[in-house]
This record gives C-alpha cells, structure tokens and sequence, in this order.
C-alpha cells in the first residue's frame, strides 16, 4: 500500500511539472510599440529644409511599417525625410505591424515663413519712411525685410507693432509711401494683405501705439486717447475717459487690452466701447506687460512691480525696490521711452528707462541685482533709444544705442547681453542698422 501511495505522489508531481512546463511555453502575443524621433530634435522646418524621421520600433519579431503624412503612404522605410514647399502643419503618421497586432503614432510637422519666429526692430526713421529689421532664431541679421518682401517702403515714422492670428500690424504716425497709418501684413512672409490710409485719414492723430483682439478691432493709442477702429465698418472711436493714454505698448491678455494713463491702467473688452475697468496704483505707470501666465506685470514711479491678475484686474503681489533701481522705474519725461521700463522672462524682470544701466529684479525671491552699464561694454553709448527687451526664450536682452543726435544716429549698435555667468557678457552686436528703432519684438511674445 505504501508503495502505491508513493507512485500517486510520483505521478501527481510528474504531472504538475509537465503542466507547469506547458504554461512556461504558452505563446505571449507581443504587438509592436512605436515612436517617431527627429534627427535634429525638431520638428518645425522653413520650406528650404528638410527634417530627417526617425522609426524607433520595439518588436521581438519581423515588423512592417508605413509612413503617412495628411494621410496619404509616402514610405515604408524605417527613415523618412520631411520636405513640403507649402506653409502649413502636416500631420505625420507611423503605422507598424507585425504578426501579433498593430501599432501608430502621430506627430505634427509645421513648415513656417522665413519670418516666423525671431526679433524685429522697428525703425521709426528720419525724414524717410519707416523700416524693419530681422533676426532670425540662428542669429542672422537681414536689413529692409518690408522692402525686400514687397518692393516699397513702410509709412513715415513708424511706432509700432502687433502680431495677431498670423497677421503683422505696423503703425505709422503719417503714413504714405507703400504703407499706411496701419499696415497689416502676413506675419510669416511679411507680404502686405492691406493698409489704411484714406480710410483713417483725419480720424487719428499722430499714431504711436496698436493692439489687436481681431481683425474689426484694432486699438490704436495717438494725441487724442485711444481709439477702436472697425476695418469693417471704417468707423473709429475715441474712448470716453482716455485723453493723455501714455504713449506706450499696450499688450493684449486673455482677450483684453491694457493700457496705461498716469497711476492707472486702464482695461479694454471687446463688444464694449468704454473703459472696462481701471486698476489704479501708487505712483503713475511705466511699464504694463504680458506675463508668461497669461496676468500682468505692471511697474510704477512708487519703485514697484507689481503681479496682476489679467481675469479679476487684482494686484496680487507688489515688491517694492529701492535705490537707483527703484528710479529706473519713473516714467521719463523726455519722448522717449515709449516702451515699458520692464521686460520679463518668467518671473524674472529687467529694468531700464533711458540709461545705460540694466538691473535685474527676481520677483518671486525679492531680489534686485545691478547687471551691467552698457557704456563700460559697448561703444559710442551716447543715447539709449528705447528700453530693453528680454528674448523670452532665450534670456538674451537686447539694448538700441545711438552715438548721439545729427549724423551720429548713424553710428548705433543693437546689443544682445547674456547675464547667464557670473559676468555679464555680451552674445551678439550689430552695427549700423538702425534709424531711431521704436522697439524690439520678440515673435514669441505674441503666442
């Protein structure tokens, strides 16, 4: 008997070893998993390039692929190269296979203008009509892009500039040549779509500033107030309660614009035709920007910068500098600036008016650093035109010098600082470009 119960035993383990073996080589089906890789780590491209894809499939048996862009089989190798000669977004698709099952994966592709992203400077001109400066992301400069992309010349004077919905809209005080006081522009090619002259003659006074909502309505800052123009209609209205606007930048945030006149500054809505509301601070305002998140960083004469809410119009947070710093935050009575005292990346904040001195101010640690006086860097520093700007990418700022007034405007320098070391740097100069520059802008404030 106990032989018997031993052969059970015998053959109750046999027999799990065997089952267990069968479940050991029980088939796993394993479907492929797919990414796409770019070469060069991007994925937007001007239509002179080409951008080099990458397969990056994961499969322990033969796999198949195809390569789609706007759904259509372009290739079925494992490196596709991206080339289109029109602008747009496409959309690229990675389909792989293999016996166990199926895998995609899309990515988008843009192919953008020469103009799409990158610095403009905005020459106001002397006697002559206005002009615009290119730097493109690579650090390459090009002079006369309007002229060079259209054949004729901007508007005498030209202030300023505003990109909305892919459209670039330039200001000018008298208009004529090839412009008008708003010329309005493909922002990626930089071809004229329209301009209005005629239509705003006698309607607006010495244009200095413009921001956008869409394209029926523009708001335009001039010698009388600020003034909502209807292309549709050519009808423009001089808004109750903004006679002496300050002549300066007036950003767009969440669908409203900002402007400044004396301590307060003053919110537009669109489909309203008067003041919004009114946020009223310490000392008159210098500077009103767009933050990174989408509020407001606002400095005044009371040597503060100030956090606000664009929704509620709240100051959420104030700090308050002192000393020479503090100064650089007064709005000057000279023309000039008619740009913001502060410029930011993040939450960190540059400041100057029309001195040669940059100073740094840390807003969520409170903290203020003297950077740099251009003229211990820089040559024929006899005038600051304009204040600086902060590439918000980048962190670079860039700083308009001219050597003086008469022909000594025709010595100046655009100066790109890196304050990234511990010493300030200097990462790009170039020479001899502009004609009393009425601004520096970055394509990507306008995201």
């Amino acid at each position: 008997m106990k032989k018997f119960y031993l052969v059970l035993l015998f053959l109750g383990v046999l027999t799990g070893l065997v089952s267990s073996c069968s479940d050991d080589d029980k088939y796993i089906p394993t479907p492929p998993t797919v990414t796409i890789e770019s070469a060069n780590g991007s994925f937007s491209m001007l239509p002179t390039e080409s951008i080099v894809l990458k397969a990056k499939i994961e499969s322990p048996i033969e796999t198949s692929l195809a390569w789609l862009v706007n759904g259509e089989k372009v290739s079925t190798d494992s490196i596709y190269t991206f080339k289109a000669e029109e602008l747009g977004k496409y959309n690229v698709m990675l389909a792989v296979s293999n016996a166990d099952g199926k895998a995609f994966t899309t990515t988008m592709i843009e192919v953008h203008g020469t103009y799409k992203y990158g610095t403009f400077i905005l020459n106001e001109g002397s006697r002559s009509p206005g002009s615009l400066i290119f730097i493109d992301s690579k650090g390459e400069i090009t002079n006369n892009v309007y002229q060079f992309e259209n054949g004729g010349e901007l508007g005498a004077l030209t202030q300023d500039l505003f990109i909305k919905d892919n459209k670039m809209y330039i200001v000018s005080q008298s208009g004529g040549y090839d412009g008008g006081f708003v010329t309005i522009l493909n922002a990626e090619t930089l071809k004229r779509e329209r301009k209005f002259q005629e239509e705003l003659e006698g309607k607006v006074s010495s244009p200095t500033h413009i921001a956008v909502l869409d394209e029926d309505n523009i708001y335009i800052r001039d010698g009388q107030g600020i003034k909502i123009f209807h292309p549709s209609t050519g009808e423009v209205l001089l808004v109750e309660g903004t006679s002496g606007a300050r002549n300066n930048t007036m950003p767009v945030v969440n669908n409203k614009v900002f402007a400044t006149r004396n301590n307060t500054v003053l919110v537009f809505e669109e489909g309203k035709d008067q003041i919004a509301k009114t946020i009223t601070f310490e000392g008159n305002v210098s500077g009103v920007i767009k933050s990174s998140d989408n509020n407001l960083w606002v400095s005044d004469a009371s040597g503060k910068i100030s956090k606000v809410d664009a929704n509620t119009c709240e100051i959420l947070k104030a700090n308050t500098l002192t000393g020479d710093a503090a100064n650089e935050l007064k709005p000057n009575t000279f023309a000039r600036p008619a740009t913001p005292n502060i410029t930011a990346k993040g939450d960190t904040l540059y400041i100057n008016s029309t001195s040669s001195k940059i100073y740094r101010h840390i807003f969520g640690e409170n903290q203020t650093d003297f950077m740099v006086d251009a003229k211990t860097m820089v040559e024929n520093v006899g005038q600051v035109y304009n204040t600086v700007a902060v590439n918000p990418k980048t962190g670079k700022v860039f700083m308009n010098t001219l050597k003086g007034w008469g022909n000594n405007y025709l010595i100046n320098q655009i100066t790109a600082f890196d304050f990234s070391g511990e010493e300030p740097e200097i990462s790009a100069a170039y020479n001899d470009y502009t004609r009393f520059p009425a601004g520096i802008f970055f394509t990507y404030n306008f995201e």
